[in-house]
Protein backbone atom coordinates (compact mmCIF):
# COMPACT_ATOMS: atom_id res chain seq x y z
CA UNK A 1 0.00 0.00 0.00
CA UNK A 2 2.70 2.11 0.68
CA UNK A 3 3.82 1.84 -2.68
CA UNK A 4 0.96 2.98 -4.09
CA UNK A 5 0.95 6.01 -2.44
CA UNK A 6 3.99 7.18 -3.22
CA UNK A 7 3.57 6.53 -6.99
CA UNK A 8 0.61 8.92 -6.51
CA UNK A 9 2.77 11.34 -4.64
CA UNK A 10 4.74 11.42 -7.98
CA UNK A 11 2.47 11.84 -10.36
CA UNK A 12 0.30 14.96 -8.19
CA UNK A 13 4.52 16.65 -8.10
CA UNK A 14 4.86 16.08 -11.89
CA UNK A 15 1.32 17.27 -12.59
CA UNK A 16 2.55 21.01 -13.46
CA UNK A 17 5.65 19.54 -15.23
CA UNK A 18 2.88 17.73 -17.03
CA UNK A 19 0.58 20.55 -17.80
CA UNK A 20 3.17 22.91 -19.03
CA UNK A 21 4.32 19.73 -21.77
CA UNK A 22 0.33 20.17 -22.69
CA UNK A 23 1.32 23.60 -23.38
CA UNK A 24 3.06 22.84 -26.19
CA UNK A 25 0.29 22.03 -28.06
CA UNK A 26 -0.30 25.35 -29.64
CA UNK A 27 -0.07 27.02 -32.87
CA UNK A 28 2.89 29.05 -33.82
CA UNK A 29 2.99 31.91 -36.12
CA UNK A 30 5.03 30.98 -39.10
CA UNK A 31 8.33 32.00 -38.81
CA UNK A 32 9.08 33.70 -42.04
CA UNK A 33 5.68 35.66 -42.80
CA UNK A 34 4.75 36.36 -38.78
CA UNK A 35 1.08 35.19 -40.12
CA UNK A 36 -0.78 33.39 -37.65
CA UNK A 37 -2.80 31.85 -39.79
CA UNK A 38 -0.25 29.27 -41.33
CA UNK A 39 0.40 26.94 -37.97
CA UNK A 40 1.66 23.76 -37.43
CA UNK A 41 0.81 21.91 -34.23
CA UNK A 42 4.13 21.11 -31.97
CA UNK A 43 4.46 17.78 -30.53
CA UNK A 44 4.19 17.40 -27.18
CA UNK A 45 7.55 16.50 -25.20
CA UNK A 46 6.38 12.95 -23.05
CA UNK A 47 5.94 13.19 -19.37
CA UNK A 48 3.73 11.44 -17.12
CA UNK A 49 0.74 12.68 -18.42
CA UNK A 50 1.39 13.56 -21.50
CA UNK A 51 2.48 11.39 -24.76
CA UNK A 52 1.74 7.71 -25.91
CA UNK A 53 1.53 4.86 -23.93
CA UNK A 54 1.66 1.17 -25.48
CA UNK A 55 0.21 -1.08 -22.79
CA UNK A 56 0.40 -5.09 -23.11
CA UNK A 57 -3.48 -6.22 -21.54
CA UNK A 58 -4.40 -9.77 -20.73
CA UNK A 59 -7.38 -9.24 -22.71
CA UNK A 60 -9.41 -10.69 -20.17
CA UNK A 61 -9.37 -7.80 -18.04
CA UNK A 62 -9.99 -5.57 -21.38
CA UNK A 63 -13.60 -4.77 -19.99
CA UNK A 64 -12.42 -3.17 -17.15
CA UNK A 65 -9.74 -1.48 -18.68
CA UNK A 66 -11.66 0.54 -21.29
CA UNK A 67 -13.62 2.06 -18.64
CA UNK A 68 -10.31 3.14 -16.75
CA UNK A 69 -9.40 4.61 -20.15
CA UNK A 70 -12.59 6.63 -20.73
CA UNK A 71 -12.16 8.61 -17.18
CA UNK A 72 -8.30 8.78 -17.70
CA UNK A 73 -8.14 10.43 -21.13
CA UNK A 74 -10.64 12.53 -20.09
CA UNK A 75 -8.79 13.90 -17.31
CA UNK A 76 -5.99 13.67 -19.05
CA UNK A 77 -6.40 14.78 -22.57
CA UNK A 78 -2.79 15.11 -23.73
CA UNK A 79 -2.17 11.32 -23.30
CA UNK A 80 -2.97 8.44 -25.27
CA UNK A 81 -3.49 5.02 -24.85
CA UNK A 82 -2.84 2.11 -26.89
CA UNK A 83 -4.07 -1.36 -25.79
CA UNK A 84 -2.74 -4.61 -27.44
CA UNK A 85 -4.90 -6.66 -26.16
CA UNK A 86 -3.54 -10.06 -26.06
CA UNK A 87 -3.74 -13.75 -23.81
CA UNK A 88 -1.43 -14.14 -20.94
CA UNK A 89 1.61 -15.26 -22.30
CA UNK A 90 1.10 -13.45 -26.03
CA UNK A 91 1.03 -10.25 -24.13
CA UNK A 92 4.34 -10.28 -22.04
CA UNK A 93 5.88 -11.46 -25.41
CA UNK A 94 4.89 -7.82 -26.27
CA UNK A 95 6.43 -6.74 -23.49
CA UNK A 96 9.75 -8.44 -24.30
CA UNK A 97 9.70 -7.36 -27.90
CA UNK A 98 9.37 -3.45 -26.65
CA UNK A 99 6.10 -3.59 -28.18
CA UNK A 100 4.72 -2.34 -25.00
CA UNK A 101 6.38 -0.48 -22.49
CA UNK A 102 3.28 -1.31 -19.53
CA UNK A 103 1.41 -4.42 -18.77
CA UNK A 104 -1.62 -5.30 -16.69
CA UNK A 105 -1.75 -8.74 -16.15
CA UNK A 106 -3.02 -11.31 -13.52
CA UNK A 107 0.54 -12.37 -12.69
CA UNK A 108 3.67 -10.94 -12.12
CA UNK A 109 6.78 -11.60 -14.82
CA UNK A 110 8.96 -14.73 -13.53
CA UNK A 111 12.68 -14.73 -13.37
CA UNK A 112 13.72 -15.54 -16.40
CA UNK A 113 11.15 -12.49 -17.95
CA UNK A 114 12.62 -10.26 -15.25
CA UNK A 115 16.29 -11.45 -16.26
CA UNK A 116 15.52 -9.60 -19.93
CA UNK A 117 14.45 -6.19 -18.16
CA UNK A 118 17.54 -6.72 -15.65
CA UNK A 119 20.24 -7.10 -18.36
CA UNK A 120 19.01 -3.41 -19.52
CA UNK A 121 19.50 -2.28 -16.42
CA UNK A 122 15.42 -1.25 -15.80
CA UNK A 123 13.83 -1.66 -12.68
CA UNK A 124 10.30 -2.17 -12.73
CA UNK A 125 7.47 -0.49 -10.87
CA UNK A 126 4.65 -3.17 -10.21
CA UNK A 127 1.18 -2.12 -7.91
CA UNK A 128 -1.43 -4.62 -6.99
CA UNK A 129 -4.67 -3.15 -8.91
CA UNK A 130 -8.05 -5.55 -8.34
CA UNK A 131 -8.70 -8.79 -7.01
CA UNK A 132 -10.71 -11.00 -10.04
CA UNK A 133 -11.60 -14.51 -10.10
CA UNK A 134 -12.18 -17.12 -12.61
CA UNK A 135 -15.80 -17.94 -13.39
CA UNK A 136 -16.90 -21.89 -14.06
CA UNK A 137 -19.89 -22.12 -15.83
CA UNK A 138 -22.12 -25.69 -17.30
CA UNK A 139 -25.13 -25.97 -18.92
CA UNK A 140 -28.40 -25.32 -17.16
CA UNK A 141 -29.82 -28.86 -18.10
CA UNK A 142 -27.70 -30.72 -16.21
CA UNK A 143 -28.23 -31.01 -12.36
CA UNK A 144 -24.70 -30.73 -11.38
CA UNK A 145 -24.36 -26.82 -9.90
CA UNK A 146 -21.52 -27.25 -7.81
CA UNK A 147 -17.46 -28.22 -8.78
CA UNK A 148 -14.61 -28.42 -7.44
CA UNK A 149 -11.19 -28.00 -8.07
CA UNK A 150 -9.91 -31.29 -8.05
CA UNK A 151 -12.68 -32.26 -10.60
CA UNK A 152 -11.44 -29.70 -12.69
CA UNK A 153 -7.94 -30.84 -12.23
CA UNK A 154 -8.66 -34.42 -13.22
CA UNK A 155 -10.80 -33.25 -16.12
CA UNK A 156 -7.81 -31.49 -17.80
CA UNK A 157 -5.69 -34.55 -17.44
CA UNK A 158 -8.44 -36.60 -19.13
CA UNK A 159 -9.26 -38.29 -15.80
CA UNK A 160 -13.13 -37.41 -14.65
CA UNK A 161 -15.93 -39.46 -14.39
CA UNK A 162 -17.83 -38.08 -16.82
CA UNK A 163 -15.41 -37.31 -19.61
CA UNK A 164 -16.38 -34.01 -19.88
CA UNK A 165 -14.50 -31.53 -22.08
CA UNK A 166 -13.13 -28.29 -20.34
CA UNK A 167 -13.46 -25.58 -22.40
CA UNK A 168 -11.32 -22.35 -22.60
CA UNK A 169 -10.58 -18.91 -24.37
CA UNK A 170 -7.43 -19.74 -25.46
CA UNK A 171 -4.35 -21.90 -24.78
CA UNK A 172 -2.11 -19.01 -23.86
CA UNK A 173 -4.90 -16.96 -21.56
CA UNK A 174 -4.37 -16.46 -18.13
CA UNK A 175 -7.30 -18.81 -17.09
CA UNK A 176 -5.91 -21.99 -18.44
CA UNK A 177 -2.16 -21.03 -16.79
CA UNK A 178 -4.13 -20.37 -13.57
CA UNK A 179 -6.25 -23.83 -13.40
CA UNK A 180 -2.69 -25.25 -14.81
CA UNK A 181 -0.42 -24.09 -12.18
CA UNK A 182 -3.23 -24.91 -9.49
CA UNK A 183 -3.35 -28.58 -10.55
CA UNK A 184 0.78 -28.94 -10.83
CA UNK A 185 -0.08 -29.98 -14.22
CA UNK A 186 2.67 -29.98 -17.02
CA UNK A 187 0.71 -31.15 -20.08
CA UNK A 188 -3.04 -31.41 -20.61
CA UNK A 189 -4.93 -34.40 -22.30
CA UNK A 190 -5.77 -32.72 -25.84
CA UNK A 191 -9.16 -34.77 -26.42
CA UNK A 192 -10.65 -33.03 -22.90
CA UNK A 193 -9.40 -29.21 -23.12
CA UNK A 194 -10.93 -27.35 -25.75
CA UNK A 195 -9.64 -23.85 -26.64
CA UNK A 196 -12.94 -21.70 -28.40
CA UNK A 197 -10.42 -18.18 -29.25
CA UNK A 198 -12.53 -15.93 -26.89
CA UNK A 199 -14.82 -15.47 -24.14
CA UNK A 200 -18.38 -15.23 -25.60
CA UNK A 201 -17.38 -18.66 -27.76
CA UNK A 202 -16.61 -20.39 -24.22
CA UNK A 203 -20.79 -18.99 -23.46
CA UNK A 204 -21.52 -20.17 -26.48
CA UNK A 205 -20.02 -23.42 -26.33
CA UNK A 206 -21.42 -24.32 -23.28
CA UNK A 207 -25.27 -23.00 -23.91
CA UNK A 208 -25.11 -25.62 -27.10
CA UNK A 209 -23.36 -27.98 -25.46
CA UNK A 210 -24.32 -29.54 -22.01
CA UNK A 211 -21.32 -32.13 -22.53
CA UNK A 212 -18.89 -29.00 -21.77
CA UNK A 213 -17.46 -27.08 -18.91
CA UNK A 214 -16.57 -23.47 -19.57
CA UNK A 215 -13.93 -21.37 -18.12
CA UNK A 216 -13.27 -17.79 -18.32
CA UNK A 217 -12.52 -14.40 -16.70
CA UNK A 218 -15.17 -13.15 -13.72
CA UNK A 219 -14.30 -9.31 -15.47
CA UNK A 220 -15.20 -10.87 -19.15
CA UNK A 221 -18.57 -12.73 -18.08
CA UNK A 222 -20.10 -9.61 -16.10
CA UNK A 223 -19.74 -7.75 -19.47
CA UNK A 224 -20.75 -10.49 -21.94
CA UNK A 225 -23.29 -11.84 -19.81
CA UNK A 226 -25.98 -9.01 -20.21
CA UNK A 227 -26.29 -9.34 -23.76
CA UNK A 228 -25.93 -13.13 -24.25
CA UNK A 229 -28.62 -14.14 -26.37
CA UNK A 230 -28.42 -17.80 -24.55
CA UNK A 231 -28.03 -16.79 -21.04
CA UNK A 232 -30.75 -18.72 -19.86
CA UNK A 233 -29.10 -21.88 -20.84
CA UNK A 234 -25.94 -20.87 -18.54
CA UNK A 235 -25.45 -21.54 -15.26
CA UNK A 236 -22.37 -19.79 -12.73
CA UNK A 237 -21.22 -23.43 -10.89
CA UNK A 238 -20.16 -22.84 -6.94
CA UNK A 239 -16.69 -23.57 -5.94
CA UNK A 240 -15.76 -25.46 -3.19
CA UNK A 241 -13.14 -23.57 -1.37
CA UNK A 242 -10.33 -25.97 -0.02
CA UNK A 243 -7.52 -23.65 -0.36
CA UNK A 244 -5.30 -21.13 1.72
CA UNK A 245 -6.12 -19.73 5.03
CA UNK A 246 -9.85 -19.37 4.86
CA UNK A 247 -10.42 -22.61 3.61
CA UNK A 248 -14.03 -24.43 5.04
CA UNK A 249 -14.92 -26.51 2.50
CA UNK A 250 -17.94 -24.92 2.17
CA UNK A 251 -19.08 -23.81 -1.77
CA UNK A 252 -19.41 -20.17 -3.16
CA UNK A 253 -19.81 -18.48 -6.52
CA UNK A 254 -18.00 -15.93 -7.26
CA UNK A 255 -18.95 -12.51 -6.34
CA UNK A 256 -17.49 -9.22 -5.19
CA UNK A 257 -17.80 -9.68 -1.62
CA UNK A 258 -16.98 -13.86 -1.65
CA UNK A 259 -13.66 -12.87 -3.19
CA UNK A 260 -12.76 -10.16 -1.21
CA UNK A 261 -13.09 -12.18 1.88
CA UNK A 262 -11.13 -15.01 0.18
CA UNK A 263 -14.16 -17.44 0.42
CA UNK A 264 -14.38 -18.07 -3.44
CA UNK A 265 -10.82 -20.04 -4.46
CA UNK A 266 -10.72 -19.05 -7.98
CA UNK A 267 -9.56 -16.09 -6.86
CA UNK A 268 -6.64 -13.92 -9.18
CA UNK A 269 -4.86 -10.40 -8.48
CA UNK A 270 -3.97 -8.77 -11.26
CA UNK A 271 -0.87 -5.67 -11.55
CA UNK A 272 -0.25 -3.00 -13.50
CA UNK A 273 3.77 -3.36 -14.13
CA UNK A 274 5.96 -0.41 -15.70
CA UNK A 275 8.68 -1.64 -17.70
CA UNK A 276 9.45 2.14 -18.77
CA UNK A 277 13.14 3.14 -18.25
CA UNK A 278 12.05 6.44 -18.34
CA UNK A 279 9.67 8.76 -15.95
CA UNK A 280 6.73 8.47 -19.45
CA UNK A 281 3.32 8.43 -18.80
CA UNK A 282 3.57 4.86 -17.19
CA UNK A 283 3.57 6.66 -13.87
CA UNK A 284 1.03 8.42 -14.59
CA UNK A 285 -1.42 6.06 -15.75
CA UNK A 286 -0.11 3.56 -13.05
CA UNK A 287 -0.93 6.92 -10.61
CA UNK A 288 -4.78 6.49 -11.89
CA UNK A 289 -5.38 3.14 -11.54
CA UNK A 290 -3.91 2.70 -8.47
CA UNK A 291 -5.37 6.50 -7.05
CA UNK A 292 -8.94 6.83 -5.91
CA UNK A 293 -10.43 7.42 -9.13
CA UNK A 294 -9.15 4.80 -10.49
CA UNK A 295 -9.74 1.92 -7.54
CA UNK A 296 -13.53 3.47 -7.24
CA UNK A 297 -13.68 2.39 -10.67
CA UNK A 298 -12.74 -1.49 -9.74
CA UNK A 299 -15.43 -0.82 -6.95
CA UNK A 300 -17.99 -0.25 -9.24
CA UNK A 301 -17.01 -2.79 -11.89
CA UNK A 302 -18.22 -5.39 -9.39
CA UNK A 303 -14.04 -6.04 -8.79
CA UNK A 304 -12.36 -6.04 -5.11
CA UNK A 305 -9.84 -2.81 -5.69
CA UNK A 306 -6.39 -3.23 -4.46
CA UNK A 307 -7.09 -0.71 -1.82
CA UNK A 308 -10.85 0.50 -0.72
CA UNK A 309 -11.30 4.18 -1.94
CA UNK A 310 -12.13 6.43 0.97
CA UNK A 311 -15.39 8.48 1.69
CA UNK A 312 -15.90 11.49 2.54
CA UNK A 313 -18.52 12.34 4.83
CA UNK A 314 -19.80 16.37 5.57
CA UNK A 315 -20.81 16.86 8.75
CA UNK A 316 -23.02 20.18 8.93
CA UNK A 317 -23.65 22.11 11.94
CA UNK A 318 -26.53 23.90 10.89
CA UNK A 319 -29.68 21.26 10.27
CA UNK A 320 -33.02 23.17 9.63
CA UNK A 321 -35.42 20.37 10.11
Amino acid sequence: MKKVINISMLAILLLSMAGCAGCSRTKNKDASTGDSSVAKEVSPREDVLVGVLNVAVDETAYPILKEQEEVFLAAYPNARLNFIMKPELLAIREMLSNEAGVAVLARELNETEKDYFSKRSINPRVFPVWTDAIVVVNNTKLVDTTVTIEYLVNAMKGESVDRKKIVFDNLNSSTFRHLKDMGKLKKVASNYVEAQGDSKKVLEAVANDPDKIGVLGYNVYLDLISSFPDKNNIRILSVQNTMGEQADNKFYKPTQSTIAAEQYPLRRTFYVQNYQPNLGLGIGFSAFLTGDRGQRIVLKSGLVPATMPGRDIIIRDDISL
